[in-house]
């Protein structure tokens, strides 16, 4: 007697998830939200150490284990026990010999493990694309290769097929930002008039979830896109308006190759080549679905590419935090930058910081340090900041117009002068977002730590740089920058009374 679909979806809520390929762009962004919904998960990596700092990897839920997909015994050991499999894993690099070889052998051992072990699905994410197209790609062909290798194996499978995934970490999406942000003028492949049906990775993440949840899925494959179909310069435009920047001037030629594209995006951003070129051979065909039966078995609400992007592009409060010091139950957008994501991840981000040790107990300087704005000023260069208060009034943003009240306490959201308060934790933490007319965003981050005999001040600027013009108004006043930030800290010393036992000493980020 076949068991009914509730009776399926309580049994297989009752043993853990695996999730393959947890330190993943996809799977680093699955296991909280599997882990949200209730779900027991086994996140496994071939090295598990790299799970350590993430927010969730010390959730009573969860498990990390060790996997090495093409070692046998270590796919039997992972996955015994677990009920529903997640196979994310593809290999991306274009220089590493035997690729297909690689991804045909880790198939074949999940498939008869799974069957072996009793696991009741897998659920795989694989890519888009016409099987019978005479230039798909290597990686793309691998991709439907191991689709055919679990639909022929003893377990049922959910097959999804998606194109381009847009949110800040994937490489897909970070390549089109560098690009956009860094050639005013662009001289293409004749691929970016290719069509291409990208998807948010919200959504890519829900109908994940909703196959889980949904037995109707079971045994189908489905093609999974967003609301709309373009081409890669038409991407190229609305990224361009989303970050407030100015159209692109796109002049395609037919002579570069995949090969000679790679290493173009390779010299533009900073996205390895190797990755870059099984991504550029993506796009050389149309990826776009042909059907939507997704929709009526397991709906979603689609986001289309502007709110996407959109999404991805609020860069202030991700940068004013680190990621992976997250509550373990917090949930950011998935479209914002993530605990594990490549160096790359999350747009150009130029720092600059500088540390200071004071014979003061730490209540004192955050007192001085909060205070910031008020009576005192910004301790030091007094005319200058009134300079660039009157300059941001004159272009149009808010000046020094709203001055602090004296003995006001900061509170979140807050705002005086050209600052809104993003967070305040006292007597440790406080960030100012600048709200000042800017080619890019940029956090004043104070942060204070007591130690054995005294207090240590870091003050870190950072820029989110808006295109080659915020590069270049970034470094254009570095030195000013430099000046007014070492002035600050000896001011912030002077009204705290205290002896300067270290600095001011330039740091560079996560000293």
């Amino acid at each position: 007697m076949k068991p009914d679909a509730n009776s399926q979806a309580m049994a297989e809520s009752s043993q853990p998830v695996l999730v393959t390929g947890a330190t993943g762009y996809v799977g680093g962004r699955l296991v909280p939200l599997l882990l949200a919904a209730g779900y027991r998960v086994r996140a496994c990596a071939r090295d598990p150490r790299r799970l350590e700092k993430r927010p969730w990897s010390g959730h009573p839920n969860v498990e990390t284990v060790a996997m090495d997909a093409l070692d046998l015994g270590a796919v039997t050991e992972a996955v015994t026990g677990c009920g529903v499999v997640f196979y994310l894993i593809h290999s991306m690099i274009a220089g590493k010999g035997g690729f297909a070889d690689a991804d045909r052998t880790a198939a074949l051992n999940m498939a008869a493990v799974a069957s072996a072990r009793g696991v009741r699905r897998i659920i795989y994410l694989g890519g888009l694309g016409d099987t019978d197209h005479p230039d798909l790609s290597r990686h793309l062909r691998s991709r439907h290769e191991v689709e055919e290798i679990f639909r022929d194996g003893a377990v049922p499978v959910t097959c999804l097929r998606a194109a381009m995934i847009l949110g800040s970490g994937s490489a897909s999406f970070e390549m089109l930002r560098y690009l956009a942000d860094r050639l005013p003028v662009m001289v293409t492949p004749r691929w970016v008039n290719t069509p291409c049906q990208p998807i948010s990775i919200s959504n890519v993440l829900e109908y994940l979830k909703r196959c889980l949840e949904v037995p109707e899925t079971t045994g189908g494959t489905f093609d999974i896109g967003g609301p709309e179909v373009l081409t890669y310069r038409q991407l190229i435009h609305v990224y361009t308006e989303a970050a407030g920047l100015m159209p692109r001037i796109i002049f395609p030629v037919p002579v570069l190759t995949p090969r000679l594209s790679s290493l173009w995006i390779h010299l533009v951003t900073p996205v390895p080549s190797v990755i870059a070129r099984p991504l550029a051979e993506g796009l050389s065909i149309p990826v776009v679905c042909r059907d939507k039966r997704i929709q009526a078995v397991a709906p979603v609400d689609l986001q289309d590419c502007r709110e996407t992007m959109r999404i991805a592009l609020n860069r202030e409060p991700q940068a004013g935090q680190d990621a992976c010091d997250l509550p373990p139950d917090t949930l950011p957008p998935p479209e914002w930058e993530a605990c594990g994501d490549a160096d790359y991840a999350g747009g150009t981000t130029l720092t600059m910081g500088f540390r200071i040790a004071l014979t003061a107990e730490i209540e004192a300087v955050w007192q001085v340090v909060e205070a910031i704005g008020g009576k005192k000023g910004y301790y030091g260069n007094r005319w200058l900041w009134m300079a660039r208060g009157a300059l941001d009034a004159f272009i149009g943003g808010p000046g020094l117009k709203k001055k602090r009240k004296p003995g006001d306490r900061l509170r979140p959201d807050e705002t005086f002068h050209f600052w809104r308060v993003a967070e305040v934790t006292p007597p440790r933490r406080l960030v100012l977002e600048s709200k000042m007319k800017a080619p890019g965003g940029a956090l004043m981050v104070f942060q204070l730590t007591s130690r054995s005999d005294h207090t240590e001040l870091v003050l870190q600027s950072l820029f989110l740089s808006r295109g080659l013009f915020g590069m270049g108004y970034w470094y254009g006043l570095y030195p000013a920058h430099q000046w007014v930030f070492r002035k600050m800290l000896k001011g912030i010393a002077r009204q705290c009374r205290a002896r300067v036992l270290i600095g001011p000493e330039m740091v560079t980020a996560g000293e």
